[in-house]
């Protein structure tokens, strides 16, 4: 008979934990009620920083697991492409632009930031609810939801302001940029971009570019040269592809009004049947135009309007240059006491400035008391300056005022495919010394862009590219170009061989006395235009092309 009150034997089984002390009970992380004050605004803190460093971490060691090993899943596949994404930066960083700039992966990438954002913004709701607020100290409650608050705006809504710019960036480039342009290789190692300034005011027909540049890149080292071409050329020489060598096979060469910045206007009025399915048919005339005068192969256009061109000068906050010499700003102000019409408005001073948009537009611009080339050397100034200025601290902060004045600014032929390549050759360039070149004074005389030497402008241009690519290859560039080959302000200013080369663009003084040694200020140049001796003026303003940015 058994006896219902023997022991039990030694080896009987008992369920797992009956009786046993339960570790986790006494765990202040997961189980808070009862822990002392102090304890619970530590975890609270801790909560807090586990949520915003490891998302879901929280969730593991206080909270529901599941929805913890979820969203470590996510944190950890984040970092993974963050990586990825970091070693294409330092690796090749134009693909992971390419990618970025792509209209689709742009999309998807914006929408998966955005749902990053609402779940992060969701795991830090959970955490409050984590961290029970009732079961805190009175005088901690405040401060620990504050901590939570700046944490989720920390997290959650740097990336929803990510999501934010990255969707500005994107309306921009697909607004400037062709959707699905032909990709555009290097001719001779070099990416050659046409530079065109100009507007279509209610006085004019079609756009008229008022300046003209090739910005020349070295594919590889992104060395960069400018060339600028005078709006005012005369017989410019079409490029042989060029549908209209068929109207001028011998050059642009209609008469005195046959100068290179009509050919935009008259493509567009009366040849646009020259060039079916082109978007632009006059910029692209004016491309192979200007291809064909100077004897290299420009690859495509970047138009910039200059009536909104001071909008992206203030997106920028200004311009830093230094300028040569007293620039004016005329306008139609009236001085009737002393019968004089076309008073200058005002002045640009001579030595350090910060130009906002609207000086900036002014100074480059500007042409009145010295010719066209000397306009054309600020202009080269200010593209400079915006280049050297526009650096990643400017574009991160005023991401977006430069992104919508840039879509009213600027029209381009290039594929947003292609963006990637290109930014990476500016990264490239961006500290580089520019060579420059001007089909005018000082590189050639002043009459010469009414009678055009096209041999000597080929000769000049292939000496200047060739240093250039010298000077990106690590060799001195004269050992390989001789003086007289090498154009420039140095070598064009005129120095004969045994010289004294004059100082370079950036080696100015700039002229801010009379020769007498007074100083010259607006009431002074604004009285010699009242008593009409313009030829003080010009005289004092005759340095005002010399222009470096800062």
């Amino acid at each position: 008979m058994t006896n219902r009150h023997a022991p039990a034997p030694q080896n009987s089984q008992r369920p797992e934990g009956r009786n046993q002390p339960q570790p986790s009970l006494t765990d202040p992380v997961r189980y808070p009620s009862g822990a002392a004050a102090p304890v619970l605004t530590k975890r609270a803190f801790l909560l807090i920083l586990m949520t915003l460093l490891v998302p879901g971490s929280a969730q593991i060691v206080a909270g529901n697991k599941r929805l913890g090993r979820i969203a470590l899943r996510v944190t950890f596949t984040v970092w993974a492409l963050a990586l990825t994404a970091v070693v294409l930066l330092v690796a090749a960083r134009s693909t992971l632009i390419n990618v970025i700039a792509n209209p689709a992966t742009s999309l998807l990438l914006v929408i998966v930031l955005v749902v990053l954002a609402i779940g992060w913004a969701a795991l830090f709701y959970n955490t409050l609810r984590l961290i029970r607020p009732v079961l805190l100290a009175p005088r901690a409650r405040p401060a620990v939801v504050l901590a939570l608050i700046l944490a989720m705006v920390l997290g959650s809504g740097s990336l929803g302001y990510a999501a934010y710019v990255l969707n500005v960036g994107r309306d921009a480039i697909g607004s400037i940029f062709a959707s699905n342009g032909p990709t555009i290789e290097p001719s001779e190692g070099r990416y050659n971009f046409l530079m065109m300034g100009g507007d279509a005011g209610a006085d004019r027909t079609g756009r008229r570019p008022d300046s003209l540049s090739v910005i020349s890149v070295d594919a590889k080292s992104g060395k960069t040269a400018i060339i600028s071409v005078p709006r005012n050329l005369q017989n410019a020489q079409f490029s042989e592809d060029s549908p209209m060598r068929k109207i001028y096979p011998d050059g642009y060469d209609c008469g005195d009004e046959c100068l290179i910045n009509a050919i935009n206007t008259e493509v567009t009025n009366e040849h646009q049947d020259l060039y079916p399915g082109v978007a632009d048919p006059g910029a692209q005339a004016t491309l192979e135009a200007v291809s064909g005068t100077l004897g290299i192969k420009v690859q495509a256009y970047v138009l910039v309007d200059m009536d909104g061109f001071s909008k992206l000068i203030d997106a920028m906050g200004g311009i830093r240059i230094k300028a040569g010499g007293w620039v004016p700003m005329s306008g139609d102000m009236v001085d009737e006491a002393n019968g004089i019409h076309g008073m200058p408005l005002g002045w640009i001073p001579a030595g350090d400035q910060t130009l906002d948009g609207y000086h900036a537009l002014w100074y480059g611009r500007s042409r009145e008391f010295v010719d066209d080339y000397a306009r054309i050397q600020r202009q080269q100034c200010v593209q400079q300056a915006m280049l050297k200025q526009l650096d990643p601290a400017t574009l991160l902060s005023k991401f977006e005022d430069i992104a919508k004045a840039g879509t009213k600014v600027v029209d381009s032929n290039v594929s947003a495919g292609q963006l990637g390549s290109f930014v990476d050759l500016a990264m490239k360039a961006k500290g580089q010394e520019v060579s420059r070149l001007t089909i005018g004074p000082p590189d050639f005389d002043a009459s010469f862009s009414t009678v055009p030497d096209f041999e000597q402008i080929h000769s000049k241009v292939d000496g200047l590219l060739a240093a250039n690519a010298a000077a990106a290859a690590g060799a001195d560039a004269d050992t390989v170009v001789p003086q007289a080959a090498a154009p420039g302000l140095l070598s064009a200013a005129g120095a004969a061989p045994g010289t004294q080369p004059p100082p370079s663009p950036s080696d100015f003084t700039p002229v801010t006395t009379t020769p007498d040694g007074e100083p010259i200020t607006e009431e002074m140049l604004n009285q010699f235009k009242r008593n009409g001796d313009e030829q003080s003026i010009r005289d004092l303003v005759a340095t005002n092309g010399q222009c470096a940015p800062l």
